[in-house]
């Protein structure tokens, strides 16, 4: 459990450690990962990003999981599909983390604007905000339309705190019969993103120089 001070001093949208690490490595110990994954093929970023009022930034145009995910675009040659909400988040800092929250105890689905061919891709990059220690409602509703048999999946995160989160699990475990490189995920500060983007870029040159993903 979350204690209240404790979410008075970091990010509502990120997650504390205390109950995490142990479910992490937990689900880790049942997914079953390729050796010989390969990192070469068509590639895609598919991302959620909330602009508005953000924890740490302020208002901002351009979501922080949106710059990150523009920066894997251009260094790969991906794709892209942004994951919009049929119904959009709030503005509104306050309001919209109080959305996030009744979404993930309601186990929500909400419902998303158009679709891509996710079949066609190999390399499939996935990328959204760590809100309450959660993959976003509606990046799920995305994965559930789609088999994720053969497709690498690689999780990206941005976050104030929290980093990963375990959220790299949980992207494992909703695209059942995909290889998701558990534990090799990105996370990005959102405050790193927005404000310090040269560090971000080297972060995200340096994590895809790592994974061998390059044009």
């Amino acid at each position: 459990m979350i204690k209240k001070f404790i979410i008075g001093l970091c990010s509502i949208f990120s997650l504390t450690a205390c109950a995490s690490n142990s479910d992490q490595n937990n689900e880790n110990n049942t997914i079953q990962q390729s050796e010989e994954i390969k990192m070469d093929g068509k590639k895609l970023v598919v991302y959620f990003s909330h602009k508005g009022e953000n924890y740490n930034v302020g208002y901002i145009e351009k979501g922080n999981t949106a710059i990150i995910a523009d920066m894997i675009a251009e260094a790969t040659g991906a794709d892209k599909f942004e994951i919009v909400p049929e119904k959009e988040y709030p503005v509104n800092y306050s309001e919209c983390i109080e959305v996030a929250q009744q979404e993930k105890r309601d186990n929500a689905r909400p419902a998303v604007k158009g679709d891509i061919a996710i079949e066609d891709y190999d390399i499939i990059f996935i990328g959204y905000p760590n809100w309450w220690g959660e993959v976003p409602m509606c990046v799920y509703a995305f994965i559930e339309k789609h088999d994720w048999n053969g497709k690498t999946v690689i999780p990206f995160i941005t976050h104030e705190g929290s980093g990963m989160g375990g959220t790299d699990s949980k992207i494992a475990k909703a695209t059942t019969g995909s290889n998701t490189l558990v534990g090799k995920g990105l996370a990005v500060q959102g405050k790193v993103a927005q404000k310090n983007r040269k560090s971000a870029q080297k972060s995200v040159v340096n994590w895809l120089t790592g994974l061998n993903v390059n044009k």
